[in-house]
């Protein structure tokens, strides 16, 4: 489990990882500092977060009058219905209010509603205002009940289950609504996703852009080796490889080109072995520039260029155009590469079809060119 990768853990069923306070505040404040106003008089949505293991619901019920929320709505998936909680059980804030029916708290979902009304009149609006009660199914994001509410929200804010990311983004686009969400970084390449890249309708968060992330993990997975940990209050962690944010709410990072420079001056300065006295390698059977980095892409090549999946950390619409995913077939057809055969499979055929043969056969090749400049 040391530095798990999120596909291992799809492939595991071991999905329910709780993000961290500091990675909500850090991708929120992004926004905020972009649009101190992105959540006034807004209906805020948190499917898929049980407020008693998630910081989402906590978090947005602290700033819920400073950011001048509308309404805060967190949704949590029954217990019999969900594989990740095995360990349940209900806790006192749940067990102790009038709401409380044991008959339904282990087969029905809940849902948790703030909004500006001082329930408990201390003078202050925050999570003890929270107001709970059981759904009449069991919480699933697809169902009718978590489907209104999300044709209700203005924004969506989430940690979706990483074995049900593809379906939870299909989800979120027929919502048509704003969001922020952690999913696996390669979840750009998949033919549903992708075309909302390419469309300017998604892209990468600003607050994660390299390296792993820490997550807490309900108390029966298993820890092992570097990477994991159990605090002192018994909460165990571990270490997830491949995060990103997904969104469509804008932040300043987006607007902030690249400083590149001129081919000559990558061919004789780069940083990387690769291109530095070397140069560049364009693709078999496709009039493409393969670029194997991001910061080589050389600021006066017109035509189109492969880039690593890695360049959407970078990527500014402002500044350049996303023409296609290189391994999707169709999109390569649409722009004149003709399918070859099963042979051409593979690292080695991949190159042969206009994407570039890589050792890293992880990182898929997106496929770019520079903006014109007006």
């Amino acid at each position: 489990m040391t530095n798990m990768n999120l596909g291992a853990a799809k492939k595991a069923k071991q999905d329910e990882f709780y993000t961290q306070w500091a990675e909500i505040e850090r991708e929120m404040n992004a926004y905020l500092e972009y649009d101190p106003d992105v959540f006034r008089g807004k209906v805020v949505l948190l499917p898929c977060d049980d407020p008693e293991w998630s910081y989402f619901t906590k978090y947005f019920a602290l700033h819920f009058v400073e950011f001048g929320l509308k309404k805060l709505i967190s949704t949590s998936y029954a217990p019999d219905s969900n594989r990740g909680r095995i360990d349940y059980q209900p806790t006192l804030f749940e067990s102790a209010s009038p709401a409380f029916d044991a008959s339904k708290d282990r087969v029905r979902g809940k849902m948790f509603v703030l909004e500006g009304k001082d329930i408990n009149e201390d003078g202050v609006v925050n999570i003890e205002d929270l107001q709970w009660d059981y759904l009449e199914g069991d919480g699933d994001f697809r169902g009718s009940e978590v489907s209104a509410l999300r044709d209700e929200a203005d924004i969506i804010v989430t940690n979706p289950p990483f074995s049900l990311f593809r379906p939870f983004m299909t989800w979120l686009f027929a919502g048509q609504c704003r969001f922020s969400v952690i999913g696996n970084m390669n979840a750009v390449t998949y033919n549903d996703v992708f075309p909302h890249i390419k469309a300017n309708r998604v892209w990468y968060g600003p607050s994660i852009s390299s390296g792993d992330r820490e997550f807490g993990v309900p108390s029966h997975y298993p820890l092992a080796g570097a990477g994991t940990r159990i605090d002192e209050n018994g909460q165990r962690y571990i270490r997830v490889k491949g995060v990103r944010w997904f969104t469509n709410i804008d932040h300043g990072r987006r607007h902030e080109p690249l400083q590149l420079m001129t081919m000559a001056d990558n061919i004789k300065f780069s940083k990387h072995k690769e291109v530095r006295g070397i140069g560049y390698e364009s693709y078999c059977n496709f009039d493409a520039l393969e670029i194997p980095f991001t910061d080589a892409i050389p600021s006066d090549f017109d035509g189109i260029m492969g880039v690593p999946i890695t360049f959407l950390d970078k990527y500014g619409p402002d500044q350049f155009e996303i023409i296609a995913n290189g391994d999707d077939r169709d999109e390569m057809e649409a722009l004149g590469v003709p399918p070859l055969g099963p042979e051409y499979v593979g690292n080695a055929g991949r190159r042969k079809v206009g994407v570039p043969s890589t050792k890293k056969a992880a990182y898929k090749r997106i496929l770019i060119r520079h903006r014109a400049v007006s």
